[in-house]
């Protein structure tokens, strides 16, 4: 069992614009929400649970020991830290809101819990995080993927984590080869973590409610940490999802794709770096949630590339050494007929290392 993280809830998708909340019409106090004398803006993802229920239930799944220091994020005004107090050994809660912040130490201030609760005021994803057992987090739906990467790359790793995410990123997450919404982030996410769906969670479980349902899902580090350059393997990785219905085959004719690690390839040959260096290991996994060039989002259904994207021809391909060379490990490997969207971790992982013996690196 292990850490616990809590965070407010986004209204928006991960990566997504904020919605501005409409100035509201009517009674006064008609569209505004309060709790403890504060108003909670839907525009900053400020979204909370009033089910005791449902709070009780993600204690339970999160398996808190009484000897757990908890990290909880966002905890608004203690809703959830009350419980979280009386279940683990201490809680650091990180919080943004400097409101949130002073109405949090005016309520526990003077109780028995006071000296077990830590809070800190600031950005969670720019500050650094303190030793943690568990995670329990209800985040902003719009720092989804670099939260969950920034904690598979705490060190030390925590014993696990109980997030409420928007329930479609829950699902990348959980998805495995052949399902729908398998994707960059799912790989990426299993290759560091186990990943679980403990339960969904209606949107009218929050006051205010968001426009979307929501999931709880479970995440626990492997332990130890997957020995891989993680810069190579998430370029792998989103050339692969680039077209992750069409096959490897064809995503690796593509004219941009081929102009990259040609590139990419005499640069290497250039600095006489060895084919060994490729295995250097890159420590940083936040890397893996980094949207970059080319991006999990745009990967899943739309196998319409544009000109550049398009595949050499028969005339085009003759007499290229490099195109011959990627199609021969393709055909080492067997994988030039499959399809991204069906490979498992064990299949990337085996791509990669035969494209590095081949000294085609992808950093």
């Amino acid at each position: 069992m292990g850490p616990i993280f809590i965070y407010r809830l986004q209204e928006s998708m991960a990566g997504g614009k904020m919605r501005k909340d409409k100035p509201s019409r009517g009674a006064a106090g008609s569209s505004n929400h309060y709790q403890g004398g504060i108003q909670f803006h839907k525009s900053k993802g400020q979204h909370i649970l009033k089910n005791p229920l449902l709070v009780d239930s993600i204690i339970q799944k999160a398996g808190i020991n009484s000897t757990d220091v908890i990290l909880e994020i966002g905890p608004g005004t203690g809703n959830l830290t009350k419980k979280l107090l009386e279940a683990g050994k201490s809680v650091i809660a990180v919080e943004l809101d400097p409101r949130m912040v002073l109405e949090l130490q005016r309520r526990f201030q003077g109780t028995p819990h006071s000296n077990r609760l830590k809070v800190i005021q600031g950005d969670v994803l720019k500050c650094d995080l303190p030793f943690f057992d568990i995670c329990v987090a209800n985040i902003p739906y719009q720092i989804s993927s670099p939260l969950t990467f920034k904690l598979l790359n705490h060190r030390p790793l925590f014993r696990c984590a109980v997030i409420m995410f928007q329930r479609e990123f829950a699902m990348r997450l959980v998805a495995q080869p052949g399902d729908t919404l398998y994707c960059r982030l799912s790989v990426n996410t299993q290759l560091l973590a186990r990943v679980s769906h403990l339960l969904k969670v209606g949107r009218n479980n929050f006051r205010p409610p968001p426009k979307v349902d929501s999931s709880v899902v479970r995440i626990e580090p492997r332990k130890p940490a997957p020995s891989v350059n993680f810069k190579e393997w998430d370029g792998l990785v989103r050339i692969c999802f680039t077209r992750k219905n069409k096959t490897i085959g064809a995503i690796f004719k593509q004219k941009r794709i081929l102009s990259i690690l040609e590139k990419n390839y005499k640069t290497l040959q250039a600095l006489q770096i060895s084919q060994g260096n490729g295995d250097q290991m890159a420590t940083d996994a936040y890397v893996l949630g980094d949207s970059g060039e080319l991006t999990m989002e745009t990967d899943d259904d739309n196998d319409d590339g544009d000109d550049d994207d398009m595949e050499m021809d028969d005339g085009e391909a003759k007499g290229s050494e490099f195109k011959d060379k990627i199609i021969g490990v393709l055909k080492q490997g067997k994988f030039e007929d499959k399809r991204s969207s069906k490979l498992a971790q064990a299949d990337f992982m085996h791509l990669l290392s035969l494209f590095n013996q081949a000294g085609i690196h992808f950093s």
